[in-house]
């Protein structure tokens, strides 16, 4: 599997799911991670992704501003943000683009996904992917669950607590229908 390659855009922002910070090269979404304290704590957390980090900009700035509204409860799936893959197998390609299938406010068991990525006996595989998960809500590893709907594993800030709390805010999101 290929490296990962170190972002070269980076932006810190305040949102009402705490700070987040998206890194990414040219228009391609890279990282994201969310529920910071702080823009320190934010920066160390991405520092420990990839090391060195180039200086704070303001970065896809629309992005920034979408995820701030989606933390806010408006819509967003987040859909057409290309997101980096190149680090990834063939089989967590597949997973990662069923994942952003997920509609906003739905769940799948890591089962059910496995099975939509043409691996019906990969659970735990999927689990493996979700938990390296380096870009959350936009592809949203909250929307995947054990068996029976149980919530398991989310590396976030606050864990499973913080998966309710997105599933929760999701379910009372609703499409903007288009004139």
């Amino acid at each position: 599997m290929p490296a990962k390659t170190p972002p070269n855009q980076i932006a810190v922002f305040s949102t009402k799911l705490g700070w987040m910070i998206v890194c990414g090269r040219d228009d391609v979404l890279c990282g994201l991670q969310f529920g910071a304290a702080s823009e320190g704590t934010a920066v160390a957390r991405l520092r420990e992704e990839y090391g060195d980090l180039p200086e704070l900009n303001d970065w896809n700035t629309d992005l920034v501003v979408r995820l701030q509204r989606f933390a806010a409860g408006e819509f967003d799936d987040f859909c057409d943000v290309t997101v980096d893959t190149t680090d990834l197998s063939e089989f967590s390609r597949r997973v990662v683009s069923q994942c952003r299938q997920i509609p906003p406010g739905e769940t799948l068991t890591y089962g059910e996904l496995a099975a939509r990525a043409g691996s019906a006996a990969a659970a735990r595989a999927v689990g493996r992917v979700m938990a390296r998960n380096r870009i959350p809500l936009v592809i949203p590893c909250h929307r995947v669950v054990g068996s029976g709907g149980k919530l398991t594993g989310f590396s976030a800030p606050g864990g499973c607590e913080t998966k309710q709390r997105l599933l929760e805010l999701e379910m009372q999101m609703r499409p903007v229908a288009v004139a």
